[in-house]
């Protein structure tokens, strides 16, 4: 124990007494004891268990005739007279988006690039300040032939020396060195490329393989050599003394690296300096362009998802944008193709109430879909009045009521039917027989005819290997359940008592602020 003073101290810094601390731990430690008591005694029954794992594992087949108003819009049409009534009726619904204009200023880092030069003498200075990084070890150009001899026995090592001997006598009698190493050496990394190993510096290979090649000459072969890998013939095909790579040969890559950190640091520096003098001349937009040779784009009253002119849509651009006053300046935003913008407001176009012949396509296309809808339901309807007709027969009820006939591969209760949707669409196909026939279903805006054409029974072989999994799997169901009601009669408890209250006033203008925003 910490001790009372520390104890106290610490509970202090939460705003409570050691006897409110030590109620509440009493209250929680209580509740959590009629909690146990509630699930203690859960039981699992083998019966629930099979239940539950034939729910899980069978599946069924479904031929289904479809209604769908996707295919049924043409079948419908809307007049004008109705565009204007839904017009005229909903008017106050249909309103024009706050239009806002800005001017964009666009540093480009190509832009920047194309004017960017480097004189000679510039580079030469970093070439002589950076010398170091151009200097190059001495080095080796080498290819070898290995034959391995790790973990292999006196008389193996034995043979694969006399293997060896005999590769060196088929090259220096004139066999191609390349050829030979494809075929025989057991160096995965470059037994490919004919032995080769490109340039080596030292320190990179091991001693006596080192040793040799930096002794032997252009195009010299070795003796056999024995490294902790195996037997070697080495050839050296060319070799250079250390040097620094003069200035003609690194001029093209360092102008390339002292261009691009310029270029960056100068697309940075200007499209700082551009928005400072907008923040202070925003009207001066164009001068201040030109300026900097940056591009300018005037935008005329875009609204919300408008793409922009050498933008497009960029919500951290549309942001900016929207959170401005007249005559203010955007943060400096990147953009696609390493592009800086800054933009200027320079009109707001407040929201009004739409005219129709501003609305009229949207109004147009919405009644067409209501119709559609209401078509595919209507036919739907027809069609299920039709099936004693057809005698469950799906194909002949699709030719005579215009509807798509089609099959859905078999699928459980946790998957989708193919074509319909999620299988809780038609989860009371699980339970009926084959040949029975539903419907009509509604699967968000289709409608369907459907038939149970097959069934596949779960493998009850596999339940035994399941079981555990499951029970535990429906206790922890069936504690949520009973968790739920102990806490709901709880609560029911404490208000009967009157030792808790629910302000009816305070619920409803919460759900008031909801339903308003």
């Amino acid at each position: 124990f910490i001790g009372r003073e520390a104890y106290q101290s610490f509970l202090a810094q939460q705003n409570l007494s050691i006897a409110e601390f030590e109620s509440n731990v009493r209250k929680q430690m209580l509740l959590t004891r009629l909690r146990n008591i509630v699930l203690e005694g859960l039981l699992v029954t083998p019966a629930e268990i099979e239940t539950e794992y034939r729910q899980k594992n069978e599946q069924i087949k479904l031929d289904y005739v479809g209604f769908m108003p996707s295919k049924l819009r043409a079948q419908v049409q809307v007049s004008p007279q109705e565009v204007q009534a839904r017009f005229q009726k909903d008017a106050a619904s249909y309103r024009v988006p706050e239009k806002r204009s800005f001017q964009i200023v666009i540093v480009d880092e190509t832009r920047v690039a194309a004017g960017f030069n480097l004189p000679d003498l510039e580079l030469r200075r970093a070439y002589e300040a950076n010398k170091d990084r151009y200097r190059t070890p001495e080095r080796v150009h080498v290819r070898h032939i290995l034959l391995k001899t790790t973990e292999k026995s006196k008389e193996e090592i034995d043979k694969i020396r006399k293997r060896a001997e005999d590769l060196l006598k088929q090259i220096r009698g004139g066999a191609d060195f390349a050829a030979l190493a494809t075929k025989n050496s057991e160096d995965p990394g470059s037994a490919a490329k004919g032995g080769d190993l490109d340039w080596v510096a030292r320190g990179q290979t091991v001693k006596n393989f080192e040793d040799t090649a930096f002794s032997l000459k252009p195009k010299e072969i070795s003796g056999v050599i024995s490294t902790e890998y195996g037997f070697h013939i080495l050839q050296l095909l060319e070799k250079q003394e250390p040097r620094v790579k003069p200035f003609e040969e690194v001029k093209g890559e360092l102008a390339s690296e002292i261009k691009r950190q310029g270029v960056i640091e100068k697309v940075q520096t200007s499209a700082d300096q551009i928005r400072e003098q907008l923040v202070k001349s925003p009207q001066q937009a164009a001068d201040i362009a030109r300026k900097f040779d940056a591009q300018l784009v005037a935008v005329d009253k875009a609204g919300p998802g408008d793409p922009i002119p050498e933008i497009g849509v960029n919500q951290d651009f549309a942001e900016a944008v929207r959170a401005l006053q007249k005559g203010q300046v955007t943060q400096i935003v990147q953009i696609a193709g390493n592009k800086l913008v800054v933009a200027v407001l320079t009109d707001i176009t407040p929201s009004r109430q739409a005219e129709l012949g501003e609305v009229e396509k949207q109004v147009r296309e919405m009644l067409l879909s209501e119709k559609a809808r209401e078509l595919a339901k209507q036919k739907s309807q027809d069609a299920a009045q039709k099936l004693s007709g057809v005698a469950g027969d799906l194909k002949k009820l699709a030719q005579m009521t215009g509807g798509e006939f089609s099959s859905a591969p078999a699928f459980g209760r946790m998957s989708a039917a193919e074509g319909i949707g999620a299988s809780s669409y038609v989860l009371e196909a699980f339970s009926k027989p084959v040949g029975t026939v539903l419907g009509p279903i509604q699967a968000a805006e289709n409608y369907f005819i459907v038939k149970v054409t097959g069934r596949i029974e779960a493998d009850m072989s596999k339940l035994p290997a399941e079981r555990d999994a499951m029970a535990s799997q429906i206790k922890r169901k069936k504690a949520g359940e009973r968790k739920e009601l102990f806490e709901d009669g709880v609560v029911a408890a404490l208000i009967r008592e009157g030792k808790l209250k629910i302000h009816e006033n305070a619920v409803r203008r919460l759900v008031g602020a909801y339903r308003t925003t």
